[in-house]
């Protein structure tokens, strides 16, 4: 009986390795011809960067994305979130799904491409136009490969990221019910090109942001004892905000709050104005710390304002700029895209471990509202010889485009492999803790 138990056993590995090595030979033939599409790949991009558009205003951005995929015969519904599209391949359970942002900001670009943006003042400067080509470069791997898939696909094209919450728009809509999992990326700039960077848990913070009117009484800047000066009240308000992360924030948890903004109009230098107003974000790698920050920053601001016999009016902008909740990837799903990433590059130092940051990222509604289990990775672009070494949100921001098929051969292969492996669904996810 013993021996007959070792030998139903030697013959389960033998099976595993053989699946193994199937897998493995079809994630480096993504690879392969993910390279293969490189000149695609760079001519889509180059489009996308050249005509960027703002969040809900993606409309030609949309028309092109939604022709690429009428070019793949892969059909979508639009619109989805007002100007986003979900597009599907393959059908049945499970669901997978792949998501991309396609918005831009609004900011002038100074590289020295020869493609750069055609409109003064607007900008892919976050590399949304190579989120956008990568999903597309997944998108023509799977299709072709269609008739294998053990599951359905959803390619969500998302509007709206920088600032308009439209992940959130994509739940309230119901474009995630049926998911299973959901896998989303971002160049970034920080880590070398070719590396592979996510981690279990929080990767990327909460984030909100509020105005701050504080008023007074103007005068005569040389009979300051005839005023209440609303400038000492702000200038006290900006100094006592720091006092939540310095004196009531635990060192070892990341919080921040920078007032970004300080105006006190445009009066002449001897006038002492009525009002103030400043700007602020602030920002946590947990929602039950943005929770306590707000509170305590409203008694900070309005109890301040008081003790220099001003008033503080505060704006928290929930309609215009939504709060976004930290990003938190499932840890199932962490190690699955470490181990799908290292087989993909066929070299697992290039995998690394993630530094959690305190920028906002709205992908984070898919697990925190839609309770999907999620995971954001970054893909690294820094290269000092192409130059690509400046920040995100930059004038100066440059991809490195070799980036590009290694997007396209990733996605393809977290969608493969997740339906392969997780026919079931993902158990053991932390889906209930999010």
């Amino acid at each position: 009986m013993e021996r007959f138990k070792l030998v139903q056993l030697s013959f389960c590995v033998v099976i595993l390795q053989a699946v193994r090595g199937l897998s493995d030979a079809r994630l480096a033939e993504y690879m392969q011809e993910s390279s293969k599409e490189q000149e695609w790949l760079v001519g889509i991009r180059r489009e996308l960067h050249q005509w960027p558009e703002l969040m809900y205003e993606e409309h030609n951005t949309s028309l092109f994305l939604r022709k690429a995929l009428d070019d793949l015969n892969i059909p979508y519904k639009f619109p989805a979130a007002k100007t986003g599209i979900v597009a599907t391949i393959g059908k049945g359970d499970p669901v997978v799904a792949l998501r991309t942002d396609i918005d831009a900001l609004p900011i002038h670009e100074e590289s020295d491409v020869p493609f750069r943006s055609q409109i003064d003042g607007k900008s892919h400067a976050c590399g949304h136009d190579s989120h956008m080509t990568m999903l597309l470069g997944g998108a023509k791997l799977l299709k072709k490969r269609e008739p294998e898939l053990k599951g359905t696909v959803k390619l969500i094209f998302q509007p709206a990221e920088e600032g308009g919450a439209g992940g959130e728009r994509m739940v309230k809509e119901g474009h995630l019910k049926d998911v299973k999992a959901i896998f989303g990326f971002h160049v970034w700039p920080a880590s070398p090109t070719g590396s592979i960077l996510t981690k279990t848990g929080t990767i990327m913070g909460a984030a909100a942001q509020f105005n701050v009117t504080v008023r007074g009484k103007g005068g005569h800047a040389a009979m300051p004892h005839t005023t209440v000066d609303p400038v000492v009240a702000g200038a006290a308000i900006v100094t006592a905000l720091q006092t939540v992360i310095a004196r009531e924030t635990d060192p070892v948890h990341s919080q921040v709050v920078s007032v970004t903004r300080f105006n006190t109009g445009e009066n002449a230098y001897n006038v002492i104005p009525d009002v103030v107003k400043l700007g602020a974000t602030y920002r946590s790698l947990t929602h039950e710390g943005m929770v306590r920050m707000k509170k305590r920053m409203y008694e900070i601001m309005t109890s301040t304002a008081a003790a220099y016999s001003c008033s503080a009016e505060i704006d928290w902008m929930e309609e215009a700029h939504p709060y976004y909740p930290p990003t938190v990837n499932d840890p199932a799903l962490a190690a699955f895209v470490k181990d799908v990433g290292a087989r993909v590059l066929e070299n697992s130092s290039r995998v690394k471990e993630a530094v959690p940051t305190l920028a906002g990222e709205d992908f984070s509604f898919y697990s925190h509202t839609a309770g999907v289990p999620a995971c954001f990775t970054f893909l690294g672009i820094r290269d000092e010889q192409l130059g690509t070494t400046h920040g995100l949100h930059t004038p100066q921001f440059k991809l490195d485009e070799s980036v590009l098929k290694l997007g396209a051969a990733l996605h393809a292969g977290l969608a493969t492999e997740f339906l392969d492996t997780y026919q079931g669904g993902l158990s053991g996810s932390s889906r209930d803790e999010l």
